[in-house]
């Protein structure tokens, strides 16, 4: 996705096109696209002004409503899998997640990481569905990106 022209870019055409030059001469002059500087005005007679408008997927989750919850679910039952997390959650709530859903949203903004529970021999175990223990992180642990 392409970048945005700059505000001063923006007003330059407007100031252009109230001097009396058409979108087409403006553009020119300041070497955009003509398509660019016709969007331009239009946004000016639409909205009054010629900010951009935001681009990217809006901030926030629908889990942030249920944030609390999660919290106090995970503390009261610390071995709790992702996918018995998010049945309980449906029960609880009617709030539909998937176990990525809730490994981005709670685990790490609640500062929980998961710890493999490894087998007798030292490796992970195969039988069985796989369980995860919840660690609490140190304090001045980072969030993950």
């Amino acid at each position: 996705m392409g970048k945005s022209l700059s505000l001063d870019i923006r007003e330059r055409v407007v100031g252009l096109v109230d001097e009396g030059l058409s979108c087409h001469q403006a553009a020119r002059r300041l070497r955009i696209s003509a398509a660019s500087a016709v969007r331009i005005m239009q946004r000016k007679r639409r909205t009054g002004g010629v900010k951009a408008a935001a681009q990217g997927r809006p901030r926030g989750s629908k889990l942030d409503a249920v944030s609390d919850w999660l919290r106090t679910r995970v503390e009261a039952e610390p071995d709790i899998t992702l996918p018995e997390l998010a049945a309980a959650l449906m029960d609880a709530h009617a709030v539909s997640a998937t176990p990525a859903m809730l490994s981005r949203h709670p685990i790490h903004r609640l500062c929980f990481t998961y710890e493999n529970i490894p087998h007798r021999d030292g490796e992970a175990a195969q039988a069985g569905p796989r369980r995860a223990r919840r660690v609490a992180a140190p304090p001045d642990a980072e969030d993950a990106p």
